[in-house]
């Protein structure tokens, strides 16, 4: 390497400064739009006539235009960032010169160019804008992977939290540097913009941090907000902020009933597509679950008793709360329960197979099954253990007064045109053409009914299982099924 050549300053090119004005606004230009890299190094590479590469110090040729450089070029690069030297001029192969700058301390921009020209200075500005750039990329991709830690530790929390892991969630969120409220309101947004995360974005600017936002593992549309019970006017802002979302908000939930939450928003939800105001909040009635005290709990452990007592052969194959996970998620989520839960369709169908041959149970398809079994896992909650005793059967606890009381409240919007509607419906497990066939309507007309029916209720009935099988209970405690 020529030392006298390296020790000069590499910015003695003959250029006037409005040429180095044009070329660096050029450089900043490219620098600036996609394929900084290549951009520029084409750029050099024409404006020069030489050659120009991106080296690491290492040796690796990281990109170059129009061709990779020679051998030589790549060990003066090596052997500068042996010395630590941040730039260098040297003799490259017939007679060319080639002028080395380093982006902060490693990889090296090169140029090679023809007989005595030298362009130390365009090198040295193209090197300090490129740098600028790399480091610009640099940081939003650690902004992005950091965005993406983030948010797929909240969407653990809020696994967790469904699951009924209330401990752990708040250990999580703690090791996170979050706080989970005591009491909170779940919120589904849906929103029009297919960029999740640009509307997740917003939903954090407008909550002020004090709002938990996570893309709904299932829905493609959806985000979900836990949102302390506390904050008022959220929704209201977010509306201002986003005129293309609609929301469904529940009732004030204690965090270990997030999940009730969770439905509870998704059935506003239903009724806020066709509100004036894009916004809905669930209209509360006390569920059939509290109703049925210890001895809906000991019908629910009876009931659920072959996957409780399930053991896996092998240490891999899930157990009876793995089972028992994914049968609620299925019940909440149908087909989506495979991306909530992370595993391959294949899995969960083999899970929910496994989950038939212990109940003796036909889940895949009697509607009157799954309202079983899902009334069976609300009662199986540690808020409501079982007491000592006979187990009693299903039809013995619709049979109480306050079942039949809770039974009549929750068809009564329904009036007698839609109750014969949504039994049809049901006797025929919700197959619509054969529902449809039974009333003598067309299946679309039935369609509309049922939408109808979501309206008087201000429940999803298309869309969230959890209201057919409140409805199919109903139902069986008045005699209609």
């Amino acid at each position: 390497m020529n030392d006298a050549r390296r020790g000069r300053d590499m910015a003695e090119e003959p250029r006037s400064g409005a040429a180095r004005a044009e070329d660096a606004l050029a450089l900043v230009r490219l620098v600036n739009g996609p394929g900084a890299v290549g951009a520029v190094l084409e750029w050099l590479a024409r404006r020069t006539g030489g050659a120009a590469a991106l080296i690491s110090g290492a040796g690796s040729v990281l990109a170059a235009a129009p061709s990779r450089p020679a051998r030589a070029v790549v060990l003066a690069v090596a052997e500068l960032h042996r010395r630590g030297a941040p730039s260098g001029v040297t003799g490259g192969e017939h007679g060319r010169t080639v002028h080395m700058a380093a982006l902060g301390r490693d990889p090296y921009l090169t140029l090679e160019g023809g007989g005595d020209d030298r362009y130390g200075t365009l090198l040295t500005d193209a090197a300090r804008l490129l740098e600028l750039s790399l480091r610009s990329e640099e940081y939003t991709r650690a902004r992005y992977r950091m965005d993406q830690a983030r948010a797929q530790g909240r969407e653990a929390v809020l696994h967790l939290l469904v699951g009924g892991s209330v401990t752990l969630a708040h250990r999580v969120a703690g090791a996170m540097g979050d706080r989970l409220p005591g009491l909170l309101r779940v919120c589904v947004v849906e929103s029009s913009v297919r960029d999740r995360s640009a509307a997740a974005a917003r939903l954090e600017r407008v909550a002020e941090g004090a709002a938990w936002i996570v893309p709904c593992p299932v829905r493609s549309r959806h985000l979900i907000a836990l949102i302390p019970a506390e904050a008022h006017r959220w929704e209201q802002d977010v509306l201002e902020e986003m005129p293309e979302c609609r929301i469904g908000a529940s009732a004030d939930v204690a965090l270990r009933d997030t999940a009730s939450g969770y439905e509870q928003a998704f059935h506003a939800l239903a009724v806020a597509r066709g509100a004036p105001g894009r916004w809905s909040r669930f209209n509360r009635q006390d569920g059939l679950a509290p109703l049925l005290g210890s001895e809906g709990a000991r019908w629910a452990t009876d009931l659920l008793g072959p996957c409780l007592a399930y053991e896996p052969a092998r240490r891999s194959d899930p157990g009876a709360d793995e089972l028992l996970g994914t049968l609620a998620s299925w019940l909440t989520f149908g087909t989506g329960a495979g991306r909530h839960l992370k595993i391959h369709r294949n899995t969960l169908t083999a899970r929910l197979r496994l989950v038939e041959h212990l109940l003796g149970f036909d889940l895949l398809t009697c509607v009157a099954q799954q309202s079983a079994v899902w009334l069976a896992l609300r009662l199986r909650s540690p808020h409501t253990p079982p007491t000592a005793g006979c187990p009693t059967d299903l039809p013995a606890l619709l049979a109480t007064p306050a079942a039949q009381t809770w039974a009549r409240a929750r068809l009564a919007p329904l009036g007698p045109a839609g109750v014969d509607t949504v039994c049809a419906w049901l006797r025929a497990d919700t197959r619509l053409s054969e529902a449809a066939a039974a009333l003598g309507i067309s299946p679309p007309g039935l369609r509309k009914r049922l939408v109808r029916a979501e309206e008087l209720m201000g429940r999803s009935l298309l869309h969230a299982p959890s209201d057919t099988y409140e409805l199919w209970l109903a139902l069986k405690a008045l005699g209609e099924v």
